[in-house]
């Protein structure tokens, strides 16, 4: 049975109700699940309350040599075990770990014309077979988006590592977990979007705001070798309701 990989933002990570909503439709799954979880909301607090300011480009965190430290600290410390918890208390085998355990998931500097961008990274390879054996033993693998470099780790984007992930596993499809219930058209949630239409639905205005990034990032794990990919919130991932994108 080919497993599905779960995304799910910072956004939500901290909230108590989202936690324990999402730990029960998870131990309810009949099919094996990865979890790759970003952490951006707490990582920036964590900062200013360091007296460092975030830095962003392109919507994609500057990473310099103090922020990796907090970064680190946050997202395989203290929110991957937050959430590891969660899951194991309703009973689901969950195992936390990052990219740089077993060099699971390899990465390299985020190349720019202009901008030094730090320990921000790229996903070079997925180690899928490692994450492959733990699902065949009946774990859940929980992963942070610190990835494994030459000589040091790498801050990735957890959406581009969700999708790394899935295309090496073989996954069926990459939820991705929102606070809405899929994309909306006329006010209703479009139930199936081709790449090309999403692409023009942008291009008219439709797809605005908030959704735009969401949509491009589903776009882009099509485009990694995922066959189907959805973006809708927790009711929608144990219907498999919410907006499936498809190549074709």
């Amino acid at each position: 049975m080919n497993p599905i990989v779960i995304k799910i933002g910072g956004n939500e990570i901290d909230d108590v109700a989202f936690l324990t909503e999402l730990a029960i439709t998870v131990h309810a799954l009949v099919v094996p699940a990865i979890i790759v979880h970003g952490g951006g909301k707490e990582i920036s607090d964590m900062q200013q309350r360091l007296g460092i300011e975030p830095r962003y480009l392109d919507g994609v965190r500057v990473t310099d040599a103090p922020s990796l430290a907090i970064v680190e600290m946050m997202l395989c410390g203290l929110i991957n075990k937050r959430l590891v918890r969660y899951l194991v208390a309703e009973g689901v085998e969950a195992l936390g770990m990052s990219g740089v355990d077993r060099g699971v998931v390899r990465a390299h500097k985020m190349p720019h014309p202009s901008v030094d961008m730090g320990f921000t990274g790229e996903v070079e390879s997925v180690r899928g077979e490692v994450l492959r054996e733990l699902l065949d033993g009946g774990v859940t693998p929980v992963l942070a988006p610190i990835c494994l470099g030459e000589s040091s780790a790498f801050n990735v984007n957890a959406d581009h590592v969700a999708g790394a992930v899935a295309a090496a596993v073989g996954a069926e499809r990459v939820v991705f977990i929102t606070n809405v219930e899929g994309v909306l058209v006329d006010g209703q949630v479009e139930p199936v979007l081709m790449a090309d239409e999403a692409e023009r639905l942008i291009t008219a205005g439709t797809i605005f705001g908030g959704m735009i990034p969401k949509v491009r990032t589903a776009l882009g794990a099509l485009e990694s070798g995922v066959p189907q990919v959805a973006i809708t919130n927790l009711t929608g991932l144990k219907t498999h309701g919410g907006t499936i994108f498809t190549k074709s």
